[in-house]
């Protein structure tokens, strides 16, 4: 049997402002620090050891990676850092509330824009500040494969195709990985490894800063998967989550 470690950020400054973040690069809030050495807490008390670690080129997810090993003691261990476990791209939503995109367009049109499988965002004009075709850090990569909006379809493909070539040969070596990623990617992450329909992928929400521990068999199919921590915590931090675009009163 094998086991692979995927955690969601801690909470971000959009994540607390509750607006759509995508590829912008935003920073840990001190609840997001908080709760990524807290993760690396129960994965220390828990007696878990990594031999390298994931992480996407965004900001949130480096620091709460780094906040982990740091309380492991395993700052030394290989970091690979990859575009390509990046947030699902929201495209012109990026930097909009969720709460007013849910005003403006209906909670079911953001709901959807969030949680389907093929529906894509608007998206981005190529000129536009947010397009990462005009960012420093993605300069060598070919600028027709960085996506100006995502449906997850899309975010599991990349995710799915890293995972298959980058990560599955390490794990088979008997690696113990650790994942550092998003909300968005860790559920396209989950619809690749579990093959999840469209509506169990609508139900599927991420807490962050909570350690999510996979079993995999001989072939790097699931046998299960598991949360670490105390399990009315998980929940609630789920259901958080999932009512980010309820309009309220």
């Amino acid at each position: 049997m094998y086991q692979v470690v995927l955690v969601r950020h801690g909470e971000s400054v959009y994540n607390r402002q509750n607006l759509f973040t995508g590829w912008t690069d935003v920073d840990l809030t001190e609840q997001g620090t908080h709760e990524a050495i807290e993760a690396g807490r129960i994965l220390k008390e828990a007696g878990y050891t990594f031999d390298l670690a994931f992480s996407s080129v965004l900001k949130r997810s480096i620091r709460t990676l780094y906040h982990i090993l740091d309380e492991l003691d395993h700052l030394w261990i290989p970091v690979q850092k990859s575009w390509k476990l990046n947030e699902r791209h929201y495209g012109a939503l990026q930097g909009l509330s969720k709460v007013d995109s849910a005003v403006e367009y209906g909670e079911e049109q953001v709901h959807i824009w969030r949680r389907s499988l093929t529906v894509r965002p608007p998206m981005l004009d190529e000129q536009d500040e947010r397009s990462p075709r005009r960012e420093e850090r993605y300069r060598h990569i070919k600028p027709e494969e960085l996506p100006l909006g995502e449906s997850l379809e899309d975010t599991v493909h990349r995710v799915g195709e890293f995972w298959k070539q980058r990560i599955v040969p390490l794990i088979l070596k008997k690696d113990r990985v650790i994942i550092s990623a998003h909300g968005n990617t860790l559920r396209a992450l989950i619809k690749y490894m579990e093959n999840l329909d469209e509506a169990a992928l609508l139900d599927l929400n991420i807490p962050t800063g909570i350690p999510l521990v996979y079993e995999l068999d001989d072939h790097i199919d699931p046998i299960r998967r598991f949360y670490l921590g105390d399990p009315s915590h998980v929940e609630a931090k789920k259901q958080a989550v999932a009512n980010q675009s309820k309009v309220t009163e």
